[in-house]
């Protein structure tokens, strides 16, 4: 335009940046690209010639005479290479006012701008600022299309247009692949009807437009949608309406987003957070339940709807019934309505079955077992299929190191992948029915402990006073008559002080599998304490029938135990109660069947004996005697008497046997028949015997020293005393404090206190012999008579019990019996002493059976000290006796 209106003038246009301080770019017809291309980058200000300074300024700037002006100091090299001379320049601003360049004229020669130059400069600029503005919104705008197309066309959400009615008037690529369509045009020519083709739910659609209509927008909008292929996505919407001038609803306009793996991530951290829930409830429940069953049930069916399962089952290790062999049987099932249980098709299963062994190693390696059926061996498979199952979990069940089961979980519906939280929630509740497992054993045995004897197993007192109730319960509706009886083992206390707890140990569990044995099946036997048991015995006709209980047992305990090479003889003593003869309440038939086994006691052991109301106050008086008894040893109650033993060939007292005698201070002489069983039931039989074996020895250290030596003293020694294990030390100790000589000491026993333990009295009477004490065998024939005993004993003395001397005048048996002791006693070279001689006739035939020595009240009752003491002095020499000692005729 300046060149075409103007001689001799040459145009150019620059361009600022959008800073407003750099040359940005240019424009000259008549000048060579590289005015333009050099001043790029220049920065507009005072020095910068007419145009940079016009543009600084804001204002024009004319210079004739570039090469004069100090403005263009800088850069008259700059239009000396163009061959300018004059430049006259004006800035070019927008519509508000802002710089967008410069326009200037030129010339070759200095020249000054006439008027109509002038006014064709001012015309042109603001002309060119309304070009440059246009070019410039034109090129944003193709930028801005450029743009939007390229965020359209390859946006990661899909974008859409469409009609209130349900038609799209647009969409991009990716919603057209995210609902399964080849391409847009593919998606609109197909999907024309938005709320019956695309929403699973057409209603959501209406819930759309209702939201759009009534808010204009709506964010984050899910719902179920159906792609091209028929499949179910999960979208999420975000879109806006927009309005005609008139304010109508034209159209939607927004973006659709695929959101199916969030939901589904969504549902499987919902469907876990169930689970964990379920999981936490059964576990609580197993945890809380007092019933293991009840709770099991209960737990397995909270789990199997928290994991959304058709079946829960556990399954329980065992031997087969018939085979032996590890198998398995389902002990609980849960499974959803419209699936059969199969509890009754999978028991008594052995492993090897279906060749179900890889399941046992990997439940014993403590792994899972889980999968789809198809992908199972074989007969595996075939086993899941007969049940119905398509998928399962199964998990196996410990109890410390214990192999008790497993647990699993059945899909019959689907074929289902199980996951990772499935999985380790069924560990979880693995654990937890482990638990409660061992837990549920714990408590029954404990509860077996609280009711039954730990050495034994029989029931204890209190699971015995249990039945007695229950018994009594149905006994008074019937009126049935029962039996109570307390058993005792007679001397068992004496085995085991002398053996130790371990022998009394196992020769009680011995007794008990014995007593155990001979009774009926309807019979209860428990460990009352101790060496005592009681027993109940139902559906008695009569008392006879519980008295011929009574005797097999006694039958069954009298053949010898064996005890770590021990040989052991016990009896028992049973008092026995009847209802509702004797009690009609537990504690009136336990106390009067105690007070019964007390009389059985009395009458010398191993029997039995019925209650009767005189035991009553025999039961009393035995307490009295019992509490009397601590003290009297204290209190100086105790006396000896000595009963002289007589040759009657030579008419010599040989020995002197101590008697012991007991003056109570209220009920004045008491029968040692009285109160030694007692003593030896308390065990005060012990300090009250080494008592009488003190005094006797002290007593006859008297006589020998009055002269009556070398008279022997004879002690009796009790089955407690036999098995004190330092009654040698004692005696030795006792001779030594009395100085009297061992060979001035004859120790009497019995037969059974002697059988008792056969190694430990053997051994016992052989260190007595060693250190001079002579043994006597006392009441010998009322026990075992075993000649084998009898010989390994080392004895000096028999003793022939009195009650073959009673009738050995009249009773040819008797004679018989008292002629083979004798003969017995001489091929043994022993001594042979007949006790309870009271008349002539008996000496005389005790003389014909070869009988030597006797004792008895034919010769005197037993005598206190001072009055046997005068006995001795009376009858020396020895013809004072000799009234007693004719020769029978």
């Amino acid at each position: 335009m300046i060149e075409a209106q103007t001689s001799g003038l040459i145009g150019s246009i620059l361009l600022l940046d959008a800073a407003g301080q750099r040359i940005e770019n240019g424009i000259t017809n008549s000048l060579p690209d590289t005015y333009v291309k050099q001043l790029v980058g220049v920065q507009i200000g005072p020095k910068a010639g007419s145009c940079g300074m016009a543009m600084y300024r804001r204002s024009p700037v004319i210079i004739p005479d570039v090469y004069q002006d100090p403005l263009w100091e800088d850069y008259r090299d700059f239009a000396r290479s163009f061959g300018l001379v004059s430049c006259w320049s004006l800035p070019i601003l927008s519509s508000q006012g802002n710089v967008l360049g410069s326009i200037a004229a030129h010339s070759r020669a200095p020249r000054t701008p006439t008027p109509a130059d002038w006014s064709l400069l001012e015309i042109a600029a603001p002309l060119a600022g309304i070009a440059i503005e246009q070019a410039r919104a034109d090129a944003a705008l193709q930028a801005a299309e450029a743009k939007y197309r390229g965020i359209f066309e390859n946006a990661v959400e899909g974008i859409f247009q469409s009609t209130p009615d349900g038609q799209y008037l647009m969409v991009n690529p990716m919603l057209a692949r995210l609902y399964g369509y080849e391409s847009p045009a593919d998606l609109m020519a197909n999907l024309t009807n938005i709320e019956q083709q695309l929403y699973v739910d057409p209603q959501r659609r209406a819930e759309f437009v209702r939201l759009m209509q009534a808010k204009g927008e709506v964010q984050g909008f899910e719902s179920e949608v159906y792609r091209k292929d028929g499949s179910v996505i999960w979208i999420s919407e975000s879109a806006r309406a927009l309005y005609d001038a008139a304010g109508n609803l034209i159209r939607f306009e927004g973006t659709v987003e695929n959101i199916t793996r969030r939901k589904q991530a969504e549902l499987e951290l919902l469907n876990r957070d169930n689970l964990l829930q379920g999981v936490a409830q059964a576990a609580n429940c197993l945890l809380t339940h007092e019933d293991l069953s009840i709770a099991i049930s209960q737990a397995i069916a909270i789990l199997g709807k928290a994991a959304r399962v058709d079946r829960v089952f556990i399954a329980e290790n065992h031997p087969h019934p018939i085979t032996g062999e590890l198998a398995f049987s389902l002990r609980y099932e849960w499974v959803q309505e419209a699936v059969a249980p199969c509890t009754s098709d999978w028991q008594n299963q052995p492993y090897r079955l279906h060749e179900l062994n890889r399941w046992h190693n990997q439940f014993l390696q403590g792994k899972s077992i889980q999968g789809i059926t198809r992908n199972f061996p074989q007969p595996e498979r075939t086993a899941l299929t007969q049940a119905g199952v398509l998928s399962s979990l199964m998990v196996p069940i410990f109890i410390e190191d214990e192999f008790w089961g497993y647990i699993g979980l059945d899909d019959c519906h689907a074929e289902r992948q199980w996951s990772a939280s499935e999985e380790s929630s069924l560990w979880a509740i693995a654990a937890s029915l482990g638990g409660a497992i061992k837990r549920q054993r714990t408590e029954e045995k404990m509860r077996y402990q609280a009711f039954h004897d730990a050495l034994t197993g029989l029931p204890n007192r209190m699971m015995f006073n249990r039945h007695l109730y229950l018994m009594l319960s149905r006994a008074r509706q019937g009126q049935e008559p029962f039996a109570v009886v307390f058993l005792d083992l007679d001397r068992f206390k004496t085995i085991n002080d002398t053996l130790g707890h371990a022998v009394g140990d196992r020769l009680l569990e011995q007794t008990t599998q014995r007593l155990t044995c001979c009774l009926r099946e309807e019979d209860t036997i428990a460990r009352w304490g101790g060496d005592e048991f009681t027993l109940l015995l139902p559906n008695l006709k009569s008392p006879q029938d519980a008295s011929r209980i009574a005797e097999r047992i006694s039958e069954t305990l009298r053949p010898p135990f064996c005890v770590d090479n021990h040989e052991l003889h016990i009896t028992c003593s049973m008092g026995i109660a009847l209802f509702p003869d004797h009690g009609t309440d537990a504690q009136t038939l336990l106390k009067n069947a105690d007070a019964a086994l007390y009389l059985a006691k009395g009458h010398g052991r191993d029997n039995h004996q019925f209650y009767t109301p005189a035991i009553t106050s025999q039961s009393t008086e035995r307490l009295v005697l019992d509490s009397s008894l601590h003290y009297a040893l204290e209190r100086q109650e105790f006396t000896l008497h000595y009963q002289p033993q007589v040759n009657v060939l030579t008419g010599e007292i040989i020995q002197m046997e101590a008697l012991l005698r007991w003056t109570h201070p209220k009920l004045g002489l008491i029968a040692p028949q009285t109160f030694i069983g007692l003593a030896e039931e308390n065990g005060l039989i012990v300090p009250i015997g080494f008592w009488v074996l003190r005094t006797a020895c002290l007593q006859n250290k008297q006589w020998h020293e009055a002269g009556f030596s070398p008279l022997r003293v004879a002690v009796n020694l009790s089955a407690r005393q036999l098995q004190q294990p330092n009654l040698v030390g004692a005696i030795a100790s006792i001779l030594q404090e009395t100085e009297l000589p061992p060979t001035s000491l004859e120790l009497e026993i019995t037969e059974t206190a002697a059988m008792q333990n056969v190694e430990s009295t053997t051994t016992l009477l052989h260190e007595l012999q060693e250190m001079g004490v002579r043994i006597a065998m006392d009441d010998f024939g009322t026990g075992y008579s075993s000649l084998g005993y009898l010989k390994q004993f080392p004895l000096h003395t028999l003793k022939i019990d009195q009650s073959f001397v009673k009738d050995v005048t009249v009773n040819p048996d008797d004679a018989a019996i008292v002629a083979a002791i004798v003969a017995l006693g001489q091929g043994l070279n022993l001594n042979v002493v007949a006790e309870g001689v009271e008349t002539v006739d008996q000496l005389a035939k005790l003389r014909s059976l070869q009988c030597e020595e006797m004792q008895g009240y034919l010769f005197s009752r037993p005598l206190e000290a001072a009055a046997a003491t005068q006995f001795l002095q009376k009858n020396q020499p020895r013809s004072n006796l000799q009234q007693f000692f004719q020769s029978p005729n």
